[in-house]
C-alpha cells in the first residue's frame, strides 16, 4: 500500500501550483475544489483537476485525491461530474454531518465507476469528520462504513466558527479543551474502523518548530498521518511519520521473540517485560514502515 503521510492541498485553480506540486515528496495530493478556491474560479478549477488527473501516468508514484465540495453544496454534484471519470485515487469530503454522507457519497462514485468501467470500489473516501457540530454526535459510527472508507480527519476551523468560538488556540497555542475533545474523538473513531487516522492541518506554514512539535504529539497519540496548506511542510510531516531504524529494528525482535514462543503472554526483551499489547504495537511500527497505516 502507498504511504500516506502526508496529504497536502494544491488550490485547483492553479496552474503554477499543480505544476510545482510535481517536485514536492507529498505521499498524497489533494486537488482542492473547495475552500481555496473562489466562486468565481469553481467552473475552471474543476477543469484543471480533471486535466491534471487525466495526464498522470498510469503508474502513479504518488495518490491523487479530491477536495469536493460539501455534499449539500450546489457545486458538489458538478464536482464529482467533472473528476470521477478522470479515476481520481480518493475523494476527500468536506463538512461531513455523519457516516451516512459517506454512504451516499460511495453510491454516486459507484455509479460513475460502473458507467466509466473503474474498477469498483476502487475509489476511497476521507471524511472531515468533525466540521459541523452535529457530525460529532455519530462519529463512532464511521466503523459501519464498507470499505471505500480510507481513513478519517478532523478540522477546527469551520468548528469553531460555527460555534462561536473566538479561538481554538490557548496561550501556549496548544488546542483548548473542547478542540482536545474534538481531537481524540477523531482519532478513536478511525481505529475503531481500522481506518487511518489523519491530524489536522498546522495553520502557520512559517512556523516549523511549530510544525514539529504538532506532528510529534500527533505520531505519539496514535495518528498516521498529516494534512499540508503549503509545500514547506510535507517533508517535516514525512520525517516524523516515519518510524526510525532503531524502531523498526526493535519492532522486528519483538516480532520475532513472539512468533518463536507463541505460547508465551509475556516475554522479556532487554530488560523489558513485553505482553500482547507490545506486540500489537511493533506490528503496527512494522506497517507504518512499510507504507500501510493498518
Amino acid at each position: 500500500m502507498s504511504r500516506m503521510r502526508s496529504w497536502l492541498f494544491v488550490p485547483a485553480d492553479s496552474e503554477r501550483k499543480l505544476a510545482k506540486s510535481e517536485d514536492i515528496p507529498a505521499d498524497v495530493l489533494i486537488l482542492d475544489l473547495e475552500d481555496s478556491v473562489a466562486q468565481h474560479n469553481k467552473v475552471a478549477a474543476r477543469a484543471l483537476a480533471a486535466e491534471y488527473l487525466s495526464a498522470r501516468p498510469e503508474q502513479a508514484r504518488r495518490q491523487v485525491w479530491v477536495r469536493i465540495n460539501p455534499l449539500d453544496h450546489a457545486e458538489a454534484g458538478a464536482d464529482l461530474s467533472a473528476v470521477i471519470p478522470k479515476g481520481p485515487d480518493g475523494i476527500v469530503l468536506p463538512k461531513a454531518r455523519s457516516p451516512k454522507d459517506v454512504d451516499l457519497l460511495g453510491r454516486r462514485i459507484g455509479t460513475y465507476e460502473a458507467e466509466y468501467e473503474i474498477k469498483v470500489g476502487s475509489i476511497r473516501i476521507l471524511p472531515v469528520a468533525t466540521e459541523v457540530p452535529e457530525a460529532l454526535f455519530s462519529i463512532g459510527d464511521y466503523r459501519q462504513c464498507g470499505a471505500r472508507l480510507a481513513g478519517l480527519t478532523w478540522g477546527a476551523e469551520d468548528l469553531g466558527a460555527a460555534v462561536g468560538a473566538t479561538t481554538n488556540r490557548d496561550e501556549n497555542s496548544d488546542w483548548t479543551s473542547p478542540f482536545q475533545w474534538v481531537r481524540s474523538l477523531c482519532l478513536f473513531a478511525a481505529h475503531a474502523a481500522a481506518v487511518a487516522a489523519i491530524d489536522t492541518i498546522h495553520a502557520d506554514f512559517r512556523d516549523r518548530d511549530g510544525l514539529e512539535k504538532s506532528c510529534s504529539n500527533a505520531r505519539r497519540d496514535g495518528f498516521n498521518g498529516k494534512l499540508a496548506i503549503h509545500p514547506d511542510q510535507v517533508e517535516i510531516i514525512n520525517r516524523a511519520f516515519t518510524p526510525s531504524a532503531d524502531e523498526v529494528e526493535r519492532a522486528r525482535r519483538i516480532v520475532a521473540l513472539f512468533e518463536a514462543n507463541p505460547d508465551a503472554g509475556t516475554l522479556a526483551l532487554d530488560g523489558a517485560m513485553l505482553d500482547l499489547p507490545h506486540l500489537l504495537q511493533a506490528r503496527k511500527i512494522l506497517m507504518m514502515a512499510e507504507g500501510d497505516p493498518q
